[in-house]
């Protein structure tokens, strides 16, 4: 054999060593597609949630063994710039790489597009399915009248939230006046539509001053708004705002001097903190699951010391995220496989208690997550985790049950057959 056709065979069987190598790697990845805005004014919202997500996967599954005898969570991001049509592409790039988790929260319009592509995909490819996992897109129609067996909810929705903000404003005698701003899509209006029927059920004598929408994203300066909503005498205004929304919001909150009290989804991290700092304490509350003020449990504790340390100019935004990866970790566990139809049928019905002692269960009827939710105020009082490094933080304040978050649902599921 001639030196230059032994050279050739060797590199044959070197390519071919390498394409089973490359195959036996991916047969031991579970990959997770992580669709959000990573460019765009809400690159920063998106980026948060990714480096969240790769933590939880790296700190709870991966460094502890994986799963399924060793197998890997892999976290694979895809940029969706918070538009539905680039996510639908994006989509079909996951897929085509083999992908059948997808991780998805920033924006409802995004995930509603989401949701209705995968349905469609899984009718068509069976043998392809894909699985929404949805951490942070709260619109209620996604687990009503949109409702999917392929979409898991693994935050609280809209009225869930809003539900909890409300039975802290019926409990503030002196607000009498209510300012209703939020970003004009359907998360935005679903916001406003929830605190106008929680408010006229459990405070019928608060009058709400003004109900609004802004275009989302492209608002850069929020003084005319909040000049308008101090014209408007209000001692409280409701927002769902998000990313640099809510930033520009706070900003111009605190520009104009309005003294008045927030309760708001997202204003917390990303920068939120930092901007409203001193101004803001005592008058800003945050709606969410989960506590980051005070210890509540040691091992919630120290999953945020780990994070911490691993990126300390960062914070935990997402305390859905770390039970998210731990229902998806605890179901193909119980399933005893990766498949898609075997992680759902697991993950209906399932429970978990959370690091921070809280129980969860993943309602089957509609596949949205039954949690305590907890009302925290911005401060610096008795802060041990902050956000942005800036001494401000959010304690908590009050906790609605979990029972009582149970909201009744519309959904009529399409069940796969078998």
């Amino acid at each position: 054999m001639s030196i230059k056709k032994t050279t050739l065979t060797f590199a044959a069987a070197s390519f071919a060593a390498s394409l089973m190598a490359t195959s036996a790697m991916a047969a031991d990845t579970i990959k997770i597609a992580f669709i959000d805005p990573l460019s765009g004014p809400f690159a920063s919202t998106g980026s948060n949630g990714l480096r969240e997500w790769k933590f939880a996967v790296e700190d709870l599954v991966n460094s502890r063994g994986g799963l399924l005898g060793g197998k890997k969570i892999e976290v694979i991001a895809f940029d969706n710039k918070i538009s539905p049509k680039e996510t639908l592409i994006q989509l079909k790039n996951a897929i085509g790489q083999g992908i059948q988790y997808v991780a998805q929260g920033n924006s409802s319009g995004v995930a509603n597009a989401l949701t209705s592509a995968i349905k469609k995909h899984n009718k068509r490819n069976p043998d392809k399915r894909v699985i929404h996992l949805n951490y942070a897109a709260v619109d209620p129609a996604l687990t009503n009248a949109k409702c999917s067996y392929w979409h898991f909810r693994f935050d609280a929705n809209v009225d869930m939230k809003m539900n909890a903000i409300t039975d802290t404003i019926a409990g503030r005698k002196d607000i009498k006046k209510v300012y209703i701003i939020g970003q004009d899509y359907s998360f935005g209006k679903a916001v406003s539509a929830a605190a106008v029927k929680f408010l006229k059920e459990k405070r019928p004598d608060i009058q709400i001053v003004g109900n609004e929408l802004h275009p989302i994203g492209k608002v850069k300066d929020f003084t005319p708004y909040v000049t308008k909503i101090k014209a408007a005498g209000a001692n409280a205004i409701i927002t769902g705002n998000w990313g640099g929304d809510m930033l520009n919001l706070a900003k111009a909150a605190t520009s104009v001097g309005l003294d008045s009290s927030f309760f708001t989804y997202y204003a917390a991290g990303a920068g939120i903190t930092a901007a409203l700092g001193p101004v803001a304490k005592d008058k800003v509350f945050n709606v969410g699951e989960g506590h980051a003020n005070p210890t509540v449990t040691k091992t919630w504790d120290d999953y945020q010391s780990r994070f911490k340390a691993k990126h300390p100019k960062k914070d935990v935004t997402y305390g859905r995220v770390p039970y998210t990866v731990r229902m998806f970790a605890k179901a193909v566990t119980k399933a005893g496989s990766a498949k898609p139809i075997d992680v759902a049928r697991a993950l209906e019905g399932m429970e978990l208690t959370t690091m921070a002692g809280d129980k969860v269960k993943m309602r089957a009827e509609d596949h949205q997550l039954i949690m305590p939710i907890q009302v925290s105020v911005h401060t610096d009082d008795r802060i041990k985790f902050d956000y942005d490094n800036s001494g401000w933080g959010l304690r908590t304040i009050s906790s609605t049950p979990a029972e009582s978050n149970a909201l009744p649902t519309t959904c009529k599921m399409e069940r796969p057959k078998g």
